[in-house]
């Protein structure tokens, strides 16, 4: 890191202020700590639009740190409790693990140490580190900060409050002022959690115990947790959701079928087009398959093994959103809507017949792959499409802007300045530092000195004020051993089980001839026997199947990938083996294997007996067409890592 931070200078705002300027961006907060334990040692913390830069001066060396803003997901102020004595104090230790220093949270029903004047503030990152394979993974790294510069805890607590509220600012600030207003209203709101307990091998409670509701203690968000009774059960609560929009977003916990769940129960709702564009759907990867959660952690080169729940609430808890293509998809008997693939054939069996091996996880389908390689299936059938044009192609090297729309405004009675900024309705202009009530000022005065840790051990969490365990239409009784953490509250709504086929479905109209009509005449037609039919778009079907490496989230493509019968069982087998690294498909043209990129394809198989797929969940067997909805659906998405940090 070397002298990064010896470049210090002045730069004149506009304003007519002197503003720090260093090399790791504009400093907002800076302060001297010293460690009471070390003589000499000395630590200079800068806050700035980069992140905590870290300075330590000991015996005339220096060393530099720099905890990222992105890698924050919150920061914590606290106070000294007192220590508990005899037994009447036992149930508020209970709480708190031996090995962890005595402060709390300054709401918490704890005794404050009054002899103790200083504030903490905790603040929770998750940075990338090498590992021994040169793989990079995120580590949990807590730094605590403890202001004790004045002789009162109110103003200890005041200049602690100040950093929290600029991190947290810095962490919501993306360059636009008007939406950073925005997010910060969007702080109070819940998160939708919606867990469902029987994805993969039925250890989806546990995980987010575990490894989710940490981080969103951490991150102070509050949330709203419903646990899934039955099939359908994520699809009929979105859909009846009156208040769905005092929510800040939609996370679902399982596999990619509850995710299906919940983008066609909002289908389902007359709003579908504002709740899609107000509220990002996330997905924590508890499923078998997880093909949507690898395929965003792929696009966004973000780590997922070995921690990829780990990285995914990390993900849902910062918030940030991108624009995803959905597919219209219609058969005889309904119309729905899809987000990862379409599957006639070879890989659509394996994925349904061994669901009897769901207790596996994810290596049922290893297992079931050899099973129907030794007996090889092929299909009758008509398959149609409409090649994508050269122009699109082209575009896919970066994801493809929001369709237009009539959106909500964000605000009232506010426009863009000739400077960049932003105006008030009293024409008062609004920056960075002044969309938060002066928080993002740099005070310059002297100084006491204050002390300085960092810790890195595991954390006791604690509940978010607000939170509530929700589980419609049963009793909570029985049901939530698992999640202490969260308030419980008993819901007595009432929702009638009902069919998807006869809801009233929503959604973009179709711009394609109806299912039993016959195709246009520019549209390429094909007959023949079949191994496997798949469309997809998106990168991989499940975490260790990589299928179009090519994909984007919102490209506008569907990549159809066909397998025609007579192909060998030694290429088939090397077709299987290439998944998981994305070299399945041959280097050059196949007589047997293609890739063809559509923007809408009709199956038509001949005879009863086989198996169709929409995202992982069996439809009726017979005729299927499907059409891109470009940049319909908003999903939360990492920050781009760039790999050669």
């Amino acid at each position: 890191m070397g002298s990064q931070g010896d470049y210090i200078v002045k730069s004149k705002e506009k304003d007519g202020e002197c503003k720090e300027v260093s090399s790791e961006g504009k400093v907002y907060l800076k302060e001297t700590f010293y460690i009471s334990s070390k003589k000499n040692h000395v630590f200079i913390v800068k806050l700035t639009d980069v992140g905590l830069c870290l300075r330590k001066e000991a015996n005339s060396s220096t060393k530099e740190q720099i905890i990222k803003i992105n890698d924050i997901v919150g920061c914590r102020c606290l106070r000294s409790q007192k220590k508990p004595r005899g037994r009447a104090a036992c149930t508020c230790s209970s709480s708190v693990p031996r090995d962890k220093s005595r402060v709390s949270v300054e709401d918490d029903n704890f005794l404050a140490d009054e002899s103790d004047v200083s504030a903490y503030l905790y603040v929770y990152a998750y940075v990338f580190k090498k590992s021994l394979r040169n793989n990079c993974r995120r580590e949990r790294t807590v730094l605590t900060l403890r202001f004790r510069s004045y002789d009162k805890f109110d103003d200890n607590i005041r200049e602690a409050q100040k950093w929290r509220t600029t991190i947290k600012r810095l962490m919501l600030y993306t360059g636009d002022v008007l939406q950073l207003k925005s997010a910060i209203s969007a702080e109070q709101k819940k998160l939708l959690v919606i867990l469902n307990p029987k994805s993969g091998s039925g250890k989806a409670r546990e995980l987010y115990q575990q490894q989710v509701a940490p981080i969103y203690g951490e991150a102070e968000i509050p949330i709203e947790l419903h646990v899934t009774k039955r099939a359908n059960f994520a699809r009929e609560l979105v859909r009846h959701k009156h208040d769905i929009f005092s929510y800040r977003g939609i996370v679902v916990c399982g596999g990619d079928g509850i995710y299906y769940e919940v983008i066609n129960g909002i289908m389902e709702r007359e709003d579908w087009d504002d709740v899609f564009q107000n509220i990002p759907i996330g997905i924590i990867p508890c499923g078998s398959g997880n093909g949507l959660a690898r395929s965003i952690a792929h696009v966004y080169n973000e780590p997922y093994e070995p921690k990829p729940i780990l990285n995914a609430a990390i993900t849902t808890a910062k918030g940030k959103t991108a624009w995803m293509d959905l597919v219209r998809v219609e058969t005889k008997a309904q119309i729905m809507f899809s987000f990862l693939s379409i599957g006639w054939g070879l890989i659509s069996d394996i994925d349904i017949e061994s669901e009897r091996l769901r207790y596996m996880g994810h290596q049922r389908f290893s297992l079931w792959s050899l099973r129907r390689l030794i007996g090889l299936r092929t299909y009758h059938g008509k398959i149609s499409y409409i090649p994508a044009s050269t122009e699109l192609l082209n575009a896919t090297s970066a994801e493809l802007p929001p369709p237009n729309r009539i959106k909500h405004s964000i605000s009232c009675n506010t426009y863009l300045t000739e400077e960049g900024g932003s105006q008030d309705a009293d024409g008062e202009v609004i920056t960075l530092e002044t969309a938060n009530d002066g928080f993002f000022d740099t005070i310059d005065r002297q100084r006491l000195d204050s002390f300085y840790s960092t810790t890195s051990r595991k954390t006791a969490y604690y509940s978010v004020a607000g939170s509530e365990y929700k589980s419609i239409n049963g009793s909570i009784r029985g049901d939530d051993e698992d999640f202490p953490d969260h308030d419980k509250v008993q819901d007595n709504t009432s929702y009638a089980t009902s069919n998807p086929k006869d809801v009233q479905v929503f959604g973009p109209s179709s711009s394609l001839p109806s299912l039993m009509s016959p195709v246009p005449g520019d549209w390429v037609v094909e007959e023949g026997d079949y191994v496997m039919v798949h469309a997809t778009y998106q990168t991989h079907l499940s975490s260790d199947v990589f299928f179009v490496p090519s994909s984007k989230l919102s490209d506008g493509i569907i990549w159809l990938v066909i397998i025609k019968a007579g192909v060998t069982r030694p290429a088939l087998l090397n077709f299987m083996m290439g998944l998981s690294s994305g070299t399945h498909l041959p280097d050059k043209e196949h007589n047997y294997f293609k890739v063809i990129p559509v923007t809408a394809f009709r199956i038509e198989p001949t005879g009863n007996d086989g198996i169709l797929t929409v995202d992982g969940e069996r439809v009726d067997y017979g005729p299927i067409q499907g059409e891109v909805c470009s940049s319909l659906a908003k999903v939360m998405v990492p920050e781009k890592f760039v790999k050669s940090l």
